[in-house]
């Protein structure tokens, strides 16, 4: 387990020298700016025409709950790709530099490696994550005076997409180069996305075919799943006043919690099939 720990804390460090989360951070730090500038045009426009009468003020929080879904959204999104772009090359990438070449031998095993680069970027992509949230929980609360329900376990979901593409980016570094596995995954995260849109029409236009085909992408790759599961906790459903406008980054249809043990149990099979084949793997 030491070894594990060694290989995690390389990883962060390795992350930090190339300067990866320090642009991360930059441009995450713009997109909070935007986001409160965002909201509170919105919170000021909302209240002028409330005073002019044009809107009922019940109506805000409908307003105000789509922007957090936004903000989520956005965070999902860019933890994701960061997810996938950040692993892409810590098995490929490696092998190509000739780095194992020097430890392999040594007393290490191969999935020491593997769960050790796993495990140091699940932390960083976990810090992100919560850091990230917890800013749009501090606009929303403080700028638009609006706190949505179920904010932990939101986070909590969105923490399990990115872990969950970590991981089967670092399974497809096990076979492909790094720049085949990135296009790979990312069309994977594209088609995952498209697919919960498809199964959201399907369940509107009660489409069997269209409902079918999203949940079969849903079983290919759960991260949409999980996110619309997030999307919809964040919704105020249980508020009769509130009627949650639709939007392309909110979930009409919740998936049910076993998606959840579903993607959890996918990604710890992706992480240990990834050490398998590692174990295999011709240096």
């Amino acid at each position: 387990m030491s070894a594990v720990l060694i290989f995690a804390r390389f990883t962060l460090r390795e992350a930090i020298r190339k300067k990866m989360v320090l642009g991360v951070l930059l441009l995450s730090a713009l997109f909070v700016g935007m986001y409160a500038y965002g909201f509170s045009s919105l919170r000021s426009n909302f209240t002028e025409r409330v005073a002019t009468g044009d809107v009922p003020p019940i109506e805000f929080p409908v307003f105000a709950s789509v922007m957090v879904q936004l903000g989520f959204y956005t965070v999902n999104f860019l933890s994701g790709v960061m997810a996938i772009f950040a692993s892409v090359g810590s098995v490929a990438g490696e092998v190509d530099a000739g780095t194992f070449h020097a430890i392999v031998p040594k007393p290490v095993r191969r999935w020491h490696i593997v769960v050790g680069k796993w495990l140091g970027y699940a932390l960083m992509l976990s810090v992100y994550v919560a850091l990230m949230c917890a800013s749009v929980l501090v606009v929303s609360r403080y700028i638009g005076g609006y706190v949505p329900p179920n904010l932990v376990l939101s986070s909590a979901l969105v923490v399990l997409v990115s872990l969950l593409l970590l991981s089967l980016t670092i399974l497809g570094s096990t076979v492909f180069s790094s720049l085949t596995n990135g296009i790979v995954v990312f069309m994977l995260y594209g088609v995952a996305l498209m697919g919960g849109v498809v199964e959201q029409i399907g369940r509107f236009l009660q489409n069997d075919t269209l409902t079918n085909i999203g949940v079969i992408t849903s079983l290919v790759i759960p991260s949409d799943a999980v996110w619309r599961l997030a999307s919809s906790l964040l919704q105020r459903t249980g508020d009769l006043s509130v009627q949650v406008i639709q939007t392309p980054f909110t979930a009409s249809a919740q998936p049910s919690p076993p998606m959840v043990i579903y993607a959890v149990c996918y990604a710890l099979g992706a992480v240990a099939f990834s050490t398998w084949l590692f174990s295999r793997r011709d240096l």
